[in-house]
């Protein structure tokens, strides 16, 4: 394998305003190992495969792309799987092309706890989430405040927001032969996580080392506020399915909190649906009892004060 500890997967597409900062925070990563840069290009329609291609021709050595001439998200097939499948480093460290690295010696610290801990099957950390202009929201990816392991049924209640995907370090070896829950989830990070969480221990460390840019151009998070409430509702039953699929695949030991995690999530969709009335009775009344005064308070705000909540958003922020 040539001896290449980290293989990182970046996966692009029409990302020419954000893909120099993913690759110049890839190069300024300061290891003691050697390492490379897997690029999927999905046939952007842009000038994202030029601006990598002239990063190709600087660091032949390095820097590693497919460029796509069909796009293979639209065939309905999980693109990561180019890089995974051809990765020759021990560990794979994931950052998508709009995304970016903020701390140059993110990789050194995650391999090292990784060497040192073999039984870690996945390292994560704390991510900024900022705009396009990079500029940061008061909000970030913190999971805790401290170093932690995390345990399977805090990554399943988590959801897909737990994590920042572009913080994701784990062996190459767990990624050769992924489960058909994986495959068939309308979304990878989630599941992954999931899968990732179900083979050994997760290791959450307690710095932002990363940045996680918000409803950027062609983004899931821009693709999902766009959608439809018919495309919401779809989502949420592929989301139902693949939590289903993982609870066959862990021999139905975390159903509990699979169970918890699906009817929140359509208690979430409720909401938004603006059935308030409904989230207090029948299924979801169980839940609703368990919440605190403070998640009340916010869904009693979103009845009575719509418009003054979407207000305090807006002025948040600024």
């Amino acid at each position: 394998m040539d001896n290449i500890m980290v293989s990182i997967s970046c996966t692009t597409y029409n990302h020419e305003d954000y893909i120099a900062d993913a690759l110049e925070s890839f190069l300024m990563q300061k290891i003691k190992f050697k390492y490379e840069i897997l690029i999927h290009d999905d046939a952007s329609t842009d000038r994202t495969a030029e601006i990598i291609k002239d990063y190709e021709k600087k660091y032949p050595e390095i820097i590693k792309p497919i460029y796509q001439t069909y796009n293979q998200y639209s065939k309905g097939i999980k693109v990561g799987k180019f890089n995974r499948e051809r990765a020759k480093g021990k560990y794979i460290a994931i950052c998508e092309g709009d995304d970016f690295w903020t701390d140059e010696y993110k990789l050194q610290k995650q391999v090292e706890y990784m060497e040192l801990h073999p039984d870690c099957s996945m390292c994560v950390h704390a991510a900024y989430k900022v705009n396009e202009e990079k500029v940061k929201y008061r909000k970030h990816i913190r999971p805790s405040i401290g170093n932690k392991i995390f345990s399977v049924e805090e990554v399943i209640d988590g959801g897909g927001g737990l994590f920042a995907t572009n913080s994701i370090m784990y062996p190459r070896h767990l990624g050769i032969d992924m489960p058909s829950f994986y495959n068939n989830a309308p979304i990878g990070d989630y599941p992954l996580a999931i899968y990732l969480a179900l083979q050994g221990k997760v290791y959450y460390i307690d710095e932002f080392m990363s940045a996680y840019r918000i409803k950027s151009k062609g983004s899931w998070s821009e693709r999902m506020s766009e959608s439809t409430m018919d495309e919401r509702i779809e989502h949420k039953k592929k989301i139902e399915k693949m939590l289903n699929e993982v609870d066959k695949y862990s021999d139905y030991k975390y159903t509990t909190v699979i169970k918890k995690f699906i009817n929140k999530n359509w208690f979430n969709l409720m909401i938004d649906l603006k059935k308030f009335n409904e989230i207090k009775t029948g299924q979801f009344k169980e839940y609703y009892s368990s919440l605190d005064l403070k998640s009340k308070m916010k869904i009693f705000a979103k009845q009575y004060f719509p418009y003054t909540v979407k207000l305090f958003r807006l002025i948040k922020r600024i």
